[in-house]
């Protein structure tokens, strides 16, 4: 019993035994145990092939199990997550705490699990898309689209604008440069969001105001979006002109992406393809389409929109 007692609990709950019979539990002997309690709760045992001790709180919703090997003294403990948050916690956590927890769980669940699949990223990537996607922490590609690592090559700004090329180096430019010629991947999505906190400051942009502010200066990409949103939405609230100027503003990021001499080559030999999303997460729903360029078209537009479909 002695070194079942030295084996950690999470949590900080504490093991305490009533009863005189304790090396047969640690042996797990057909002699019962009689009164165990962690934490002031009832421990719960049974002894099926396996033995396992489960951990009851009032106060969470996360269930411990800790799994005993019929060998004298085998201790191989499984932390099995209900995947439920604390209902209730006693006191703050510290956020990194948080984090670091989240970071063993995943590297126990999933790294350890795909260990193979890491070791082959660990050497090279491929990845299938390039996604430019907005700052807000409200709007993660992973979370939202389930990439898993390897897939998606991502850089994220506020409003997920993409400059023009005559706009000079930026850190979106420069991430769209190594994945277009250095990892050649086949698809560029921008994705942009409801709510957008960047198209929200570029619509209330004043004509001739002094720029003081890197927000500013960076959502003026947008511009062209601005315009156009004005001159079809005009007359309709602030919140449907943002609306509107939310989706504008990604089509104009794809048209930019062609002023980008490597970008125009590849989509121009049907190596690439230009993608647009738009992520409300009031509905969770997707929308999504793809960008058509035709180089050489004489009269008409050179560009159209097709495969628009929505996912809800």
């Amino acid at each position: 019993m002695a070194s079942l007692l030295r084996s950690p609990l999470p949590c900080g709950l504490n093991l305490t035994a009533s009863t005189s019979d304790h090396e047969a539990f640690a042996g797990f002997s057909a002699s019962s145990v009689r009164a165990l309690k962690i934490s002031n709760s009832p421990l719960i045992l049974r002894r099926p092939r396996n033995a396992y001790l489960r951990i009851l709180r009032s106060n969470e919703k996360r269930v411990y199990v800790t799994e005993a090997s019929e060998e004298p003294f085998g201790l191989s403990q499984e932390i099995i997550d209900s995947e439920q948050r604390f209902a209730e916690r006693d006191t703050v956590l510290d956020p990194f705490k948080e984090l670091e927890y989240r970071f063993l769980d995943f590297k126990r669940r999933n790294y350890v699990e795909n260990l193979v699949n890491y070791q082959n990223l660990a050497q090279q990537q491929a990845p299938k898309f390039m996604v430019v996607a907005c700052a807000d922490s409200r709007v993660c590609p992973t979370s939202i689209l389930g990439f898993q690592p390897g897939e998606a090559f991502t850089v994220r700004n506020v409003a997920n604008l993409v400059p023009p090329f005559e706009h000079g180096a930026s850190e979106t430019n420069a991430a769209l440069e190594f994945a277009v010629n250095s990892l050649e991947v086949p698809n560029i999505l921008v994705i942009g969001h409801s709510r957008c906190g960047g198209i929200q400051a570029l619509m209330s942009m004043k004509e001739n105001a002094e720029s003081r502010s890197f927000i500013r200066d960076w959502v003026s990409v947008g511009k062209s979006a601005r315009l156009s949103t004005k001159a079809a939405a005009g007359g309709q609230s602030f919140e449907m002109q943002c609306r509107h100027c939310e989706k504008e503003s990604i089509n104009g990021s794809l048209l930019n992406l062609l002023t980008y001499p490597w970008i125009e080559k590849r989509v121009t030999e049907g190596a690439l393809a230009l993608h647009g999303g738009y992520y409300d997460f009031v509905n969770c729903n997707f929308e999504k389409w793809t960008l058509v360029y035709r180089k050489g078209l004489e009269g008409g537009s050179k560009y159209a929109i097709k495969d628009r479909c929505l996912w809800s």
